[in-house]
């Protein structure tokens, strides 16, 4: 099989410190040395996550922590306020929905944020709303929502700030305890440098308040559990050991860089990106005041399809980018810029991308500009 270089939106490059720390020999997961290690990793985990609370840790993806919450905060019928400017944001509201919960969707077209004040008319609207369900960094239009602004907005009005942070824990700015939120949700394979499989979710005390009134049967989801496992070096299952080997190594890395050292990375990575692109002509999807500092999203040429762009350079210089999802499969490309990458490796990136586009075109006969992008709001 040859190698592909990934420079999709996760799962992400795993560095060299992480894979070797994945094959340390198996260990008791009820033996000591099994509980001062993990004591020790949830430590670094809170770190992270820049909150003196809970930091729990379970087997499986991002999407699952959307299980967990529903399961965790609530009962049938309460209110919920479900923010969509994507995928995701619409999938985390389904999720809600599926389990009766009375789901108001705030929906905005996507490549737009979702703004601070149609959340607080949204709230006034409906005074008994008990959480607001957020994609920090919505990772299928490639768009990062103001969510200290957010947050404050819905604490004013009482409710439970739960944020899926899939694509934003590790790479862009987290302030779980300063900026009030009450709920963060993220897996591994992303800007946390490790492969698929973990669930990490920062538990606030508000959320462990409605946590003892929620009245939805959970076993393997139960935060109390969990905490009361946790608390003693422990899980309630067998966790998988090579997985939070990895992890260790990789937060252990974002401690030696500096966590606000690693944002500024991201950061300088996504302004490269943003600047790289726009200089070859190309089109950036999200508004530009939100756009990305772990995922770009571009548009590709008049009349040629996201999906021949990915092709192309997955073809001619094995790297990996994503097309965009649902109904912007075909207008958009996704570009991962998260985790354990650096200028030189985005560089090569950004070149195979030119020179590929610049073939494609070469190879297209040209196309009416009025019979592409219809009904997509154009920001570039």
């Amino acid at each position: 099989m040859s190698r592909e270089t990934l420079r999709i939106p996760g799962p992400t490059p795993v560095p060299p410190e992480v894979v070797a720390a994945m094959g340390r020999e198996m260990i008791s997961h009820r033996g000591a040395e099994f509980r001062a290690f993990y004591l020790e990793l949830l430590g670094l985990a809170r770190r992270a996550h820049r909150t003196e609370g809970d930091v729990l840790i379970w087997p499986g993806s991002g999407s699952a922590g959307w299980e967990s919450v529903v399961v965790n905060l609530f009962s049938p019928g309460d209110q919920v306020l479900a923010t969509v400017c994507g995928d995701f944001g619409h999938r985390f509201a389904g999720v809600a929905e599926t389990f009766g919960l009375d789901v108001e969707r705030l929906e905005v077209p996507w490549g737009r944020a979702i703004t601070p004040g149609a959340v607080g008319e949204a709230l006034a609207r409906r005074p008994g709303t008990k959480a607001v369900l957020v994609a920090y960094n919505e990772t299928s239009t490639a768009l990062t929502n103001p969510l200290p602004e957010i947050a404050a907005v819905v604490r004013e009005h009482g409710a439970l700030v739960v944020v899926d942070a899939v694509s934003a824990a590790g790479g862009l700015p987290l302030e779980t305890d300063a900026w009030g939120l009450d709920v963060v949700l993220s897996g591994s394979q992303k800007a946390w440098m490790c492969p698929p499989g973990l669930l990490l979710m920062a538990i606030g005390p508000r959320a462990w308040a409605a946590h003892e009134t929620a009245r939805f049967p959970r076993f393997f989801w139960d935060w109390t559990a969990a905490r009361r496992q946790a608390e003693q070096g422990m899980t309630p299952t067998t966790p998988p050991l090579s997985l939070l080997f990895g992890l260790d190594a990789a937060l252990r890395m974002i401690s030696q860089e500096g966590i606000e050292v690693t944002w500024a990375r991201h950061a300088t990575l996504g302004e490269l990106v943003r600047v790289d692109l726009l200089g070859r002509g190309l089109r950036l999807f999200p508004d530009p005041d939100y756009a990305s500092n772990t995922v770009t999203g571009f548009r590709p040429p008049e009349g040629i399809a996201a999906r021949a762009v990915v092709a192309a350079v997955r073809e001619r210089h094995g790297i990996a980018l994503e097309a965009g999802k649902g109904a912007i499969v075909d207008s958009v490309v996704r570009l991962g810029h998260m985790g354990w990458v650096h200028e030189p490796e985005m560089r090569l990136a950004l070149d195979a991308i030119g020179e590929s586009v610049e073939w494609l075109v070469a190879a297209s006969p040209p196309v009416p500009a009025a019979t592409t992008g219809a009904g997509i709001r154009e920001f570039g």
